[in-house]
């Protein structure tokens, strides 16, 4: 139990920590892939609800698709790079287990890099409190593709850092239906400095001491100085595999 007790601290630290760093997030996170989105978007929906919206990377792509998107969020921290992002969004505080919207408002629920964090026992019914009938929940996560062998290498030493291995993070269950899957590989162009970035916006690496913290980044940077595949570029391109997930309400 102290374990376990332990394991839930650290992860609630890690989960509150983006707030306090939302502009290093704004600038070290990348977009989703159209692909991606088109997936996720049943036809015909209007009215988008982007929860755990982050600095709205999903956000602009939703808005600027001509959708009425509103975006619930819990870090203030957050919401205000969201705000100078994508203004004239509706953004509301919130989460996924207390959603600020009415019964039956939205036609899907999108969730990107965040469903991972929430408690499913009261986020899922919650989310199908407020869709429409027959309306879809649909999750994404940008996932660095490690068949590069600089990202192989980039991974060894997030993961010496404390990169969480992965778990079966896309469980929906009822009342949803089955859950298809789906994903998309993309390209990702970035500068040395928004590479450190997206190191830096780690969860774990945001929670570290500052001794260590600098450690990580300076790895990286050493990485982005002296491996092949990257030294002396200016822009470097970063592989992902976008995996996507969607589930119609029953």
């Amino acid at each position: 139990m102290p374990d376990q007790q332990h394991s839930a601290a650290q992860r609630q630290q890690q989960a509150s920590s983006f707030g306090a760093a939302a502009a290093t997030y704004e600038r070290g996170r990348p977009p989703y892939p159209p692909e991606a989105v088109d997936w996720l978007l049943p036809d015909g929906a209007t009215r988008v609800l982007d929860l755990g919206a982050g600095t709205g990377k999903l956000t602009r792509q939703l808005r600027d698709r001509g959708l009425d998107v509103i975006a619930v969020e819990p870090s203030a921290g957050m919401r205000e790079q969201l705000a100078r992002a994508v203004p004239g969004v509706t953004t509301y505080a919130g989460s996924a287990e207390a959603i600020p919207l009415p019964d039956g408002s939205v036609d899907a629920v999108l969730v990107a890099q965040a469903w991972h964090w929430v408690d499913r026992s009261r986020a899922v019914p919650e989310v199908a409190r407020v869709l429409v009938p027959g309306g879809r929940l649909g999750l994404a996560w940008n996932m660095r593709d490690e068949r590069e062998a600089w990202v192989a290498e980039l991974g060894r030493i997030l993961h010496d850092a404390g990169e969480p291995d992965r778990e079966d993070q896309a469980t929906i269950g009822p009342p949803f239906g089955p859950v298809e899957r789906h994903e998309v590989a993309w390209k990702h162009r970035i500068s040395r400095d928004e590479l450190i970035d997206m190191a830096a916006s780690r969860s774990y690496v945001l929670t570290m001491p500052d001794e260590q913290r600098a450690r990580v980044l300076a790895q990286v940077r050493h990485l982005a100085d002296t491996d092949p595949a990257l030294a002396g570029s200016d822009e470097l391109v970063l592989p992902y595999v976008t995996e996507c997930y969607r589930a119609q309400l029953g």
